[in-house]
């Protein structure tokens, strides 16, 4: 630890050295007119929060954070999230002046046709940027999650001799991110779970869009923030680099809560006529206004140009690598000692699957394919999930407050436990906070080292809406588990059978979807998942459903979305179901069997993966000359791309009522009588022709 200690020292040295001639509020400058000018020649934008938040951006950058600009991956660096991500230049021409691979250029390409410099940053598009923020609140729960992650791997792989994850996680975040909902969800678990290594800076600029806040904005943060369990610091002058800088140490020294810093500042800071009121806050300055900012701000020099003195200041290559190196040269010695747990934190880190893991899934399969009791969905996941956890370390699975009824624990798993020296465990209870869940779940995978899955009811996935679509934006690999996913929920009513959600959630690019009909559905939907990279929704029934007969040669193309279930040599219609109304489907081609009538049984697990598939393949399940009926009980209008004008959807266009069951899909018309009826009618079409 001695040796540590002097390393750290030595860069701690190089990230506090200044170059001549230059002031943290030169420094600072910079960053503001590189803003600025990037949203004048957009001519759309926010300068306001960069130039406001230069100065606190200055602070840490200068010296607390610890990344290397040629190495934006490297494990142990530091979490940086722009909660408030519509001031995204000021993360931007952070990333280039401290030597990421983002060129002037793109400065000057801001907010334009595929440049590195979207409005509001995107994990994947901008080298720097770790999770993509811009709906206020997300990079805040992210940043929870990427903090929890950290704690996490820290008690899982450091020893009393070896400190191979030591990092932390800063969030900057504005009024709008505090007054989101979320922001509460995600930082009272925080507080809950002593997150020191969380450390949050508040723009506290008492401005948005509609003006001066006070009529809409007005409650004690400080005194809210303490009640969560956080450490607060107040009074915290944004534009005094000295004052920033010991709130900073003042955080780090600190090792029970979270932090949060409440910066006072000034919107559009060095604007003469703008600064301190909303018409700063997204539009750009104006030619007149960014000359009066200028002059005000002692800057002389031309649009995007930036002094050689101020470059080199700026300029974080040589301490980056410096970091870095100091960490391979520990992590060196910990792989000599600890061979087996190198191996694995490289591997988590890489995210990639352990080596065992195709017998691993080729077992689960193999055995999913012999069950005969009928089962709900949602238990068929449960008893996947018994495979799964305690084959994949990665795995991180909870509830928002429903575990019993969403049968996401198993028994490998193990609550978390916070305890002085860090925390355990791999099952999370985040209580009833289906957002900040999903949210926190995408900071975990954003991270990396985690495969999150977590669990609500299918109707509540309309809380969570928006980290939904924000994990498939990213591309992030999580899983939602989403049960009760139809009228099957019975007794319990509209207010909780799911209508729209399941074609709406299938509209989500990138987000893959799964309503599986039976046991070996939902393994290839969670071995699906485990190798698909970015998210899944899985839609579990409540009730039990019969295990469906298929031939070995259908197996794998269950795998493909949508599959031949059944066949008829003669067939002259094809039946298409999903989830708990496959069964239905089944019996309707028996029925029609018996009157002389050849159906196929089309089940479409998941209409995003088989969509996919090439034209070839979706040719030969649903092949052109078979007229088609689709059954689902839920919306009907994601199926007509399916069945064509000439055939028919058996679906709900209502909300539901509350009555068993039973009742409620013969009373909604989801019956094998009236599948049968639809198939009659939509032959006689197609024959007619």
């Amino acid at each position: 630890m001695t040796e540590l200690h002097d390393n750290l020292q030595e860069v701690k040295l190089l990230m506090t050295t200044t170059i001549p001639g230059t002031t943290p509020r030169d420094l600072a400058n910079a960053l503001r007119v590189l803003a600025m000018d990037a949203v004048e020649a957009a001519n759309s934008g926010h300068p306001g929060m960069p130039m406001g938040m230069a100065d606190i951006a200055t602070a840490l950058w200068q010296h607390h954070l610890r990344h290397n600009p040629t190495s934006p991956l490297w494990p142990d660096r530091d979490r940086f999230i722009l909660s408030n991500g519509h001031g995204s230049m000021l993360h931007y021409a952070l990333l280039h002046l401290t030597g990421y691979n983002l060129e002037l250029e793109e400065l000057r390409n801001f907010r334009q046709w595929h440049s590195k410099t979207p409005g509001h940053p995107e994990r994947g598009y901008t080298p720097g940027v770790e999770t993509t923020t811009g709906p206020l609140g997300q990079g805040l729960a992210n940043a929870v999650g990427m903090a929890l992650a950290e704690t996490l791997l820290a008690s899982e792989f450091n020893t009393s001799e070896h400190t191979i994850v030591d990092h932390h996680t800063y969030v900057f975040l504005g009024d709008g991110c505090l007054m989101e909902g979320l922001s509460h969800e995600a930082c009272t678990l925080a507080g809950t779970w002593g997150l020191n290594k969380l450390i949050a800076f508040w723009d506290d600029n008492g401005i948005s869009i509609d003006g001066h806040i006070e009529p809409w904005f007005s409650h004690d943060v400080p005194a809210q923030y303490r009640a969560y369990g956080w450490n607060v610091i107040e009074n915290i002058d944004g534009h005094d680099h000295q004052s920033v800088l010991h709130a900073i140490e003042d955080a780090k020294a600190q090792h029970e809560r979270p932090t949060l810093i409440c910066c006072r500042t000034t919107i559009g800071y060095g604007a003469p006529t703008k600064a301190g009121t909303h018409d700063v806050h997204g539009a750009p300055l104006g030619q007149n206004e960014i000359r009066a900012a200028r002059k005000a701000l002692g800057w002389t020099h031309e649009p995007f140009v930036i002094p050689q003195n101020l470059q080199g200041a700026w300029d974080a290559r040589e301490r980056g690598a410096t970091l870095e190196q100091d960490w391979n040269d520990r992590f060196a010695r910990y792989e000599l000692e600890y061979p087996e747990k190198a191996a694995e934190f490289r591997r988590r880190l890489a995210g990639e699957l352990p080596t065992n893991w195709t017998e691993t899934r080729d077992d689960l399969l193999a055995g999913a394919s012999t069950e005969t009791t009928s089962l709900a969905t949602r238990k068929t996941s449960q008893n996947v999930l018994e495979t799964l956890v305690p084959a994949l370390p990665e795995v991180i699975g909870g509830s928002a407050d429903l575990t019993p009824s969403n049968l996401t624990r198993v028994r490998a798993s193990k609550p978390l436990e916070f305890t002085q020296g860090g925390a355990s465990g791999n099952y999370v209870q985040y209580g009833v906070r289906e957002f900040g869940m999903t949210a926190i779940m995408n900071g975990l995978a954003a991270h990396g080292g985690f495969l999150p899955y977590g669990g609500t009811f299918a109707i509540f996935s309309d809380y969570a809406r928006n980290a939904l679509r924000m994990a498939a934006l990213m591309k992030i690999k999580v899983v939602y588990v989403l049960t009760h996913d139809s009228i099957g929920v019975g007794e319990d009513g509209p207010t909780h059978q799911p209508i729209e959600q399941a074609a709406s959630l299938r509209l989500i690019p990138n987000l893959n979807v799964w309503r599986p009909a039976d046991l070996f559905e939902t393994a290839v939907a969670w071995t699906h998942a485990v190798e698909y990279q970015g998210p899944t929704a899985l839609l579990l029934s409540r009730q039990n459903l019969p295990q469906l007969a298929r031939e070995p040669q259908a197996r794998p193309d269950v795998a493909r979305g949508g599959y031949v279930l059944s066949d008829a040599e003669d067939a002259r219609v094809i039946l298409i179901a999903t989830g708990s109304e496959v069964h239905l489907a089944v019996l309707a081609a028996e029925q029609l069997a018996a009157e002389g009538i050849g159906a196929r049984v089309v089940s479409m697990p998941s209409t995003t993966t088989f969509d996919a598939q090439d034209d070839t393949y979706r040719s030969t399940v649903l092949p052109r000359v078979l007229p088609r009926v689709a059954v689902e009980a839920a919306h009907a209008d994601g199926w007509w791309k399916y069945v064509g004008l000439d055939g028919e959807v058996i679906g709900l266009t209502t909300f539901g009522e509350s009555a068993p069951a039973a009742r409620l899909f013969q009373e909604f018309g989801v019956t094998v009588e009236n599948i049968v009826s639809a198939a009659k009618r939509v032959m006689v079409r197609a024959e007619g022709k």
